[in-house]
């Protein structure tokens, strides 16, 4: 799948105003002189200021233009070749439309996909009424978008015909019956088309630009006024919902991004890249939702706080075994609170005694900057709290400390560097490199002795980013702890945000949008950037969730991996040789320890299931092959349960997520014990001579 086609694509639709009740054809949309504007000023500052440094030509005109096909369509269900081919023409066009703010083009373009998703929508209805196979040998691929586009209007016929016996099986899978189908589905495919009916100039403007801006880099995009208004609302975390950044693909609505400390995440039922096909306020109703507008979804999740929301949801790659799941989610306001930094002790059972290793989790990295910029000498931070944390009467005496990561997604930059220096005595933690050559190294400028000096871990995952890979980099970097998990997201560039108005774009009537831009890189204190590659763990472990299609590894026009000059400073070498013998003891738990064998087994079968994107269109094969995956689920669960001392389960809508036991912790408790041990074995050899 295409990560980066998802970003360009992201929260198109935002602003749809209501369309006539029975229009059958909607007036052709024409850019206004704010689009005009904005396209203009965009395009400069992106060619002036990204990172990278491209020029606006023939090249960039070219790929734009594969670009905004590609995220109007990404799943290539409604143009053909012959479609892509009819504005051939205008390829190497679109850059001087862009700089003079005319966009003929990437208009007359939207048309054209307007006409073709009414086609499809009317064939679709077509098919509904004349009846559906589920006893044939046909199968469907359900990730097509790396596919051909179709050659012929034939071909998306047959294309469209298992599309319809796929989506159609997949509720009778669920337990619905053939009526019920139907109606959904005549609902959803009408739904689809009368949704772009209802675009306006600032919809297509803002799908297209955000696909001029995505050749830069995935991270850069255009954000409309109503889109800047809703990502002012998630960066406050103030509104009352699941706790979840929600984006458009195609016809879909999915998951962009959790919000720590949410009901989402809190589930552990939901991942970034998941799909909501349905929502309702009550188990027994609830709407599909597939082809509404992204503004509409938001706002049917949105609701009271403690009212409960229910969730149909479709996994990223629908493999032979995935369901169709309902998710209920009790809605609440997203509270710092809720969000900081939690502290707690796991226990180890040693020969020698129990050892006591804390744990504290950091769900993003955090700062109350108005409380800071108002004069609170009290105000709450990420670094603040895992200090206070460090000190209290929970954590006094421990043999060792994990900090926790997985699925940090980032945040403030300062905290990264802070946090970092409350296990150094100082120097510097990461370097920012600008387009222009300009290095600028942070230091740990507080020069303080460590909080903490005992054997130390960060636990790590694919979801961790940014910031998590800043302070995971240091720590690795300056030998001062062991980083334990997965190999992290790769997200090592630096975003602005830039307000239009600035540069005279719309006025006191109509608001203006703002472009989010990459100025600038992160390399670590070795002078390795942590895009692309991330953090590469000292010691690995099976992640069952990970996803390497949801990384910067995965998106496309990623900038590279390079390197820079190193930082001045001194490793600390705290592992002391350490690491190999970390290693060792490692793997043979891996081999040994049932439940790291049933949570290793778990991410191989989740692992084949991604990449197996080809599924059945017969009821039974494809019945069965659910059945196979849920059991060897179940099976995968139970050995975990059976390991912890838990009764089996009988089936799995018995499991509470937030019972399942945290294999990989426990694994990670285990490896600071030997840590310890270690330590005090060298530490008694030195004294011994």
């Amino acid at each position: 799948m295409r990560y980066a086609n998802r970003l360009t694509g992201l929260f198109a639709g935002l602003i749809l105003s209501a369309a006539p009740a029975g229009l059958l054809a909607a007036e052709p949309i024409e850019p206004g002189a704010i689009q005009q504007e904005s396209a203009q000023v965009v395009n400069q500052l992106l060619s002036r200021y990204h990172y990278n440094d491209r020029a606006s030509g023939d090249d960039l005109s070219r790929a734009a233009y594969e670009a905004y096909f590609d995220a109007l369509d990404p799943q290539r269900y409604y143009f053909t070749r012959e479609d892509i081919d009819a504005f051939a023409d205008r390829r190497t066009r679109l850059d001087d439309e862009v700089s003079t703010g005319r966009l003929e083009t990437a208009y007359a373009i939207f048309e054209r996909y307007r006409e073709r998703v009414q086609a499809r929508s009317d064939y679709a209805l077509q098919l509904l009424d004349q009846g559906l196979d589920f006893e044939g040998d046909a199968t469907f691929q359900t990730d097509r978008s790396e596919a051909d586009w179709a050659t012929s209007e034939q071909g998306l016929d047959r294309l469209w015909k298992r599309r319809v016996t796929h989506d159609a099986l997949k509720q009778k899978l669920s337990g619905r019956d053939m009526d019920a189908i139907k109606e959904s589905l005549r609902g959803r495919y009408e739904r689809v088309a009368r949704t772009l009916d209802q675009y306006e100039a600032e919809d297509v403007f803002q799908t297209f630009m955000s696909a001029w801006a995505g050749e830069y880099d995935p991270h850069s995009s255009y954000m409309s006024p109503r889109r800047s208004e809703n990502f002012d609302i998630n960066m406050r975390l103030s509104l009352e919902g699941i706790g979840a950044l929600l984006g458009s693909e195609g016809d879909f609505v999915e998951i962009v991004e959790l919000i720590p400390g949410g009901p989402a995440a809190r589930s552990g039922e939901l991942s970034a890249g998941d799909r909501i096909v349905g929502v309702g306020q009550s188990a027994d109703d609830i709407e599909d939702v597939v082809g509404l507008r992204l503004g509409e979804v938001v706002d049917m999740i949105r609701g009271p706080k403690d009212s409960r929301v229910h969730l149909q949801i479709l996994p990223p790659s629908e493999a032979a075994g995935s369901t169709q799941d309902t998710i209920t989610l009790t809605r609440s306001t997203i509270e710092l609170e809720e969000q900081a930094a939690q502290a707690e002790v796991r226990t180890v059972e040693r020969d020698a005694g129990t050892r006591r290793i804390g744990v504290i989790e950091i769900p993003t990295f955090y700062a109350d900057i108005a409380a800071a910029n108002a004069g609170d000498d009290d105000y709450r931070s990420t670094t603040r709290d895992v200090r206070d944390l460090i000190d209290s009467k929970q954590l006094e005496g421990i043999d060792g400390l994990i900090i926790d990561l997985r699925g940090n997604a980032g945040g403030s930059l300062d905290e990264a560097v802070r946090l970092s220096g409350l296990f150094i005595d100082d120097g510097p933690i990461v370097q920012v490199h600008r387009r222009n050559g300009e290095r600028r190294v942070l230091d740990d400028e507080t020069a303080n002795a460590p909080a903490y000096d005992g054997p130390l871990g960060v636990l790590v995952d694919g979801r961790s980013a940014s910031a998590s890979e800043i302070f995971a980099a240091a720590m690795q970097d300056y030998g001062r702890g062991v980083i334990m998990g997965d190999q992290t997201f790769g997200k090592g560039t630096v975003q602005t945000l830039i307000n239009l108005d600035r540069f005279g774009v719309g006025n006191e009537d109509t608001r203006s949008g703002r472009l989010k831009l990459t100025i600038a890189k992160f390399y670590r204190i070795n002078g390795n950037s942590t895009q692309m590659q991330g953090v590469t763990p000292d010691l690995e472990m099976p992640y069952p969730h990970g996803n390497d299609a949801m990384s910067e590894r995965a998106a496309d026009n990623a900038l590279p991996w390079d390197t820079i000059q190193t930082a001045d400073y001194r490793r600390m070498n705290r592992l002391n040789g350490m690491l190999g013998e970390l290693q060792r003891r490692h793997e043979r738990r891996l081999r040994e320890a049932p439940a790291l064998r049933a949570v290793s087994d778990e991410a191989q079968r989740m692992r084949t299931a991604r990449e197996e994107t080809r599924v059945s269109l017969n009821e039974a094969e494809r019945q069965a092959a659910m059945d196979r995956q849920a059991e060897a689920r179940l099976t995968a669960i139970n050995t975990q349960r059976k390991a912890y001392g838990q009764e089996p389960l009988g089936d799995l809508s018995e499991l509470d997520p937030e019972a399942v036991p945290d294999v990989l912790l426990d694994e990670s408790a285990e490896i600071i014990a030997d840590l310890a041990e270690l330590r005090a074995d060298e530490g008694a050899r030195i004294a011994g001579n």
